[in-house]
């Protein structure tokens, strides 16, 4: 009994934590709630590009992917469509004109050597094969002045560039060029090892912040031109998300009420272990953070379903123990021994679906799949463990005194315990039927 009180107690202080949780933490909602941006892209050939293959459209959509994250924007989708063109869909963004600008810019740095004349004077720029290529992190920093700056980390192989560079081209300046424009033009003061190097000029936090984020997403594989772009708006989101409010309050109100006209007793306390399961799976949502898309509510919502069907093969069970003659401790332990098989399977079943979905599916179907999988996993945990605890400390372990608590006849149980009485007796004198 000591161990029950303290897992009632540890359900309790779960539950409050995922009260605090959901009302300390905002949770991000998708385009179809909020409203964003769609935009369309289409690859450009060029002169050096003929012709557009998947390969250049699957790093295009990476590159753009990665783009999309610096924003800072979570659910967004870029899929294909036809064999050049991708489909961008970008939740509440309120500045579309910044999406477009961001998505658009080529991320072009390169670093030019100087020509040197025999006089040896500086007379032009060449390319020295340095470029954004070269580069593991790019950051935003400040100078000993407090002006902006770009501070650089090269990889390896652009280290050992950087380092000949600066070593072959001692006094002289260096232009670094980003998307063709020259932003800088730093005279070299010593051979520089490391593979760390700054730009510095007359930045602004947010110039400094566009071209950091462009160098860290990397640059267009294929440059791509935007073709169409519309901004959602937030009116048919906001109904959608208060239509499924009330579908979802509706459906588990009728789902709470046939729980407690057929199981009385033991549905109360699953209607209890339900609201408890829906704090914790939408404390979750929000600490991963999942954004809540239509689909991801619709996720969410089949996943309480599955919850109530757990409890429903427990309880059924359990009504067969006690028509069987066992006590109520024996009863309730056998009946949630008994159905925990059935209820795994088809838990993993589903597990293993939304793991497939996930991972093979669009933006959207991954909302899905993994609201519904977070979900399933908590209604184990709820089915199995708070329901479980609550029926021991409520009920104890004696006989079933009032049947009907738990949906049950007075005959149903009188004559089970009859015949396990019987047999009892029969076996106190070596009697077997």
């Amino acid at each position: 009994m000591k161990n029950k009180i303290i897992m009632f107690w540890a359900i309790v202080i779960l539950t409050i934590i995922s009260i605090v949780v959901i009302k300390v933490k905002p949770i991000p909602l998708g385009l179809d709630l909020v409203g964003g941006s769609r935009i369309v892209l289409e690859a450009q050939t060029t002169g050096n590009i003929a012709k557009i293959t998947q390969d250049m459209m699957d790093g295009l959509k990476s590159a753009l992917e990665n783009r999309i994250n610096a924003l800072g924007v979570s659910e967004t989708m870029v899929q294909q469509m036809g064999e050049k063109r991708l489909l961008i869909e970008i939740p509440n963004v309120s500045d579309p004109k910044l999406a477009r600008e961001f998505l658009g810019e080529t991320a072009e740095l390169e670093f030019k050597k100087p020509i040197i004349n025999e006089d040896g004077d500086a007379i032009g720029w060449e390319a020295s094969g340095l470029s954004g290529e070269d580069l593991n992190k790019a950051a935003v920093g400040t100078d000993t002045s407090g002006r902006w700056m770009i501070t650089l980390d090269f990889n390896a192989k652009g280290a050992a560039k950087f380092e000949k560079l600066t070593r072959e081209f001692k006094g002289y300046p260096i232009a670094i060029y980003f998307n063709g424009d020259s932003i800088s033009e730093p005279v070299v003061q010593q051979e520089i090892s490391g593979g760390k190097a700054q730009i510095t000029g007359d930045f602004t936090i947010e110039q400094a912040k566009k071209i950091v984020n462009l160098l860290n997403a990397g640059a267009l594989p294929v440059p791509a031109k935007i073709i169409e772009e519309n901004t959602v708006g937030p009116t048919l989101g906001a109904d959608s998300l208060e239509k499924s409010k009330i579908a979802g309050i509706i459906g588990l109100g009728a789902v709470m009420l046939f729980m407690l006209f057929w199981y009385r007793v033991p549905g109360f306390i699953a209607n209890i272990a339900l609201v408890i399961y829906s704090l914790i799976v939408f404390a979750i949502f929000k600490l991963v953070p999942v954004t809540l898309t239509l689909a991801g509510i619709a996720g969410f919502i089949l996943s309480i379903g599955m919850a109530v069907d757990a409890n429903i093969l427990i309880f059924e069970r359990t009504k067969e123990e006690l028509k069987a003659g066992r006590t109520l401790f024996t009863a309730i332990n056998s009946g949630f021994d008994r159905a925990f098989t059935s209820i795994f399977d088809s838990n993993m079943s589903t597990i293993i679906t939304c793991a497939i979905l996930y991972f093979l599916g669009s933006n959207i179907v991954k909302g899905f799949a993994l609201t519904l999988a977070i979900g399933v996993i908590v209604s184990m945990f709820s089915a199995i463990t708070v329901t479980k605890n609550f029926m021991h400390l409520m009920f104890g372990t004696g006989q079933l005194k009032h049947p009907a608590l738990f949906g049950l006849r007075e005959e149903d149980i009188n004559e089970a315990y009859e015949v396990a009485e019987t047999k009892r007796e029969k076996a106190k004198f070596g009697v077997l039927d």
